[in-house]
């Protein structure tokens, strides 16, 4: 059997394996799963067994994870929520974060390039570890749940549009220009999903949706795929496309056929949470620098000191302008899952690394305070509420989570 499959063959095991620790463990501590496919794919990879190594099929199944966990984070935005007061408080509050993240990534890097880097990182949110939380503990279309999805959701959104300007390698006029320009053609695919679809559309969605057709499914593969091949045609990175593509989407399937949303999501996520979202985050573990970080020293020393500062960065704009109407107890559960960061932490170091601009012990610190943040700052602001309110136990704490 090639390296390929042998390695593909043990993801796919972990994906399995996964979810069953996580409902065992979540009986008495709801503990994210993604956590379990990570140290799973550490276990497994060059540091510890030595058993799989990542090759251009297994890295670009695992590119292919990484933009359906962006492209569902993006069509899980309700825009009816995401408006108005708190819609500018969130996006004040990452712009504060961003200029935090900026001095103090300057100060740790010893540098301007580096500290770019790790500053970016300390602004975003990991959306998608948060929202199977909130849809889990029954507070997703609430009040609070609708406030967290404006703080994550540019918390999601600020970050990739920072990497597109900052980390490009390009002129500053040179990316805006890409930039509005990729935005006049998200603006006019928005324009084109939001006007009435002719009829024979939502009877085709409606007449294949339990056939091997699958027109919905395709179409919604035709919009990521566009939206992601317009971003890389651009020069900009792909998760810009990816996200876009996922507000598009909801748009198209929310006018087109309102029925049948919920059945076509749950299609994709079968796709996306069911394999590819599984390989990017056990490859994210196979390599994952775990010898740096236990050779101890500055490297293992920075660990404690990221998980602070994505409570710092991140969490202290949030604390100052959180919407007035949250108590005390609501104030705090934002500022936890606001600060709650992996993906784009992993997506921001392997830039880095690959730019030779980090290191690889800087990059496994910050992505183990990012692994860190997802099972700690959830699980904490779960405890905080639950005063509040009785909170399921025995559950998968976030089913598939960043």
């Amino acid at each position: 059997m090639s390296h390929s499959g042998t390695t593909l063959i043990l993801i796919m095991a972990i994906a399995v394996l996964a979810p069953l620790l996580a409902y065992g463990v979540g009986r008495r501590l709801p503990v994210p799963l993604v956590i379990f496919e990570i140290l799973l794919g550490i276990l497994i990879g060059p540091d510890v067994l030595d058993w799989a190594r990542p090759d251009a099929l297994i890295d670009g199944l695992s590119e292919l994870g990484l933009a359906m966990l962006i492209f569902l984070a993006g069509y899980e935005i309700e825009f009816g929520k995401v408006r108005g007061d708190t819609l500018r408080r969130s996006v004040w509050a990452w712009l504060a974060a961003l200029a935090l993240g900026l001095a103090t990534g300057v100060l740790l890097g010893g540098g301007y390039t580096k500290g770019v880097f790790i500053g970016v990182a300390l602004t975003s949110t990991a959306l998608g570890t948060v929202l199977p939380v909130l849809r889990d503990s029954g507070d997703l279309h609430g009040r609070f749940g609708s406030v967290v999805m404006a703080f994550g959701a540019v918390g999601e959104f600020g970050p990739i549009i920072a990497m597109a300007l900052l980390l490009s390698g390009r002129g500053a006029a040179e990316s805006t220009v890409l930039l509005a320009v990729f935005a006049a053609l998200t603006a006019g695919a928005v324009f084109w999903a939001l006007r009435p679809r002719p009829p024979w559309f939502s009877r085709i969605i409606a007449k294949t949706l339990h056939t091997s057709g699958q027109f919905a499914v395709r179409f919604v593969f035709l919009l990521l795929a566009l939206m992601l091949g317009a971003s890389e045609a651009l020069g900009l990175d792909i998760l810009l496309g990816a996200f876009a593509a996922g507000l598009v989407t909801r748009l198209v399937l929310t006018g087109a056929a309102p029925e049948s949303g919920p059945q076509i999501l749950e299609k994709i996520e079968g796709v996306g949470f069911g394999f590819l979202v599984p390989v990017f985050f056990v490859v994210t573990g196979i390599e994952f620098d775990l010898a740096s970080l236990l050779d101890g020293g500055r490297t293992l020393l920075l660990l404690p000191v990221f998980l602070l500062l994505f409570l710092a960065v991140r969490g202290g704009p949030i604390w100052f302008l959180a919407p007035r109407d949250l108590d005390r107890r609501d104030r705090g559960g934002l500022v936890l899952y606001g600060s709650t960061a992996l993906p784009l932490v992993v997506a921001i170091t392997t830039i880095g690394v690959d730019d030779k601009t980090m290191t690889a012990g800087e990059a496994a610190a910050l992505v183990g305070a990012g692994m860190l943040s997802v099972l700690v700052f959830p699980l904490v602001a779960l405890r905080s509420r639950s005063g509040a309110k009785g909170l399921p136990t025995e559950r998968i704490s976030g089913s598939e989570s960043w």
